[in-house]
């Protein structure tokens, strides 16, 4: 594998760079998958493109595509997105007060997934507050973001890194937490 140039200033440069460090003839599923990897370690989740959008892109730069497995590759993708989405509908992680009641729907959810057996549906939650964890922690780490709000997203990944290890304890941890004068002091006047 090739070396990724380290300046990459956009989005394309990446995908062109990330395709290139691949030395491959043709693109497929598996090459596709990696650029995703790839973006979304450098950008975000939210900023990782469909398949066919990268495809496209690559095509632009003189690529052969594999259609069948970018078609493929690109309709599984869409798949887990829409059920992602389902997932997240009615979750809001913007302040505390919205991030404590969106844990505690995907709490109500998890047990409902739980007592119905649902292992896949547990799976794409656990995914999604994954996800959502995730975005907090670069937010938190952001250098871009004023420091009450890089407080507010590491709390709430916190929380987040919580539930998805033990969700059955939660409702008590947070309970402590907030009363924790550690808390009190950093989020006080906001929630308690």
């Amino acid at each position: 594998m090739g070396t990724i140039r380290r300046q990459t200033q956009t989005k394309r440069d990446l995908i062109i760079d990330v395709w290139g460090s691949l030395d491959c003839e043709s693109v497929g599923a598996n090459e596709l998958r990696e650029i995703q990897r790839v973006t979304r370690e450098k950008f975000g989740a939210g900023a990782v493109e469909s398949p066919a959008a990268i495809a496209r892109t690559l095509s632009d730069e003189g690529a052969v595509l594999r259609h069948p497995e970018v078609l493929e590759c690109d309709a599984r993708w869409r798949e887990q997105n829409l059920c992602e989405e389902m997932f997240q509908d009615g979750l809001n992680f913007g302040d505390l007060a919205e991030s404590f009641a969106s844990i505690q729907e995907l709490e109500s959810r998890r047990s409902k997934l739980a007592f119905d057996s649902d292992e896949p549906g547990l799976g794409r939650l656990r995914a999604v507050a994954r996800k959502i964890r995730e975005d907090c922690l670069l937010v938190a780490r952001s250098e871009i973001v004023d420091e009450s709000k890089r407080m507010v997203a590491a709390e709430i990944a916190q929380w987040l890194g919580i539930w998805l290890k033990q969700p059955e304890i939660f409702a008590d941890w947070i309970d402590l937490r907030r009363r924790s004068s550690d808390f009190v002091k950093r989020f006080g006047a906001e929630f308690s």
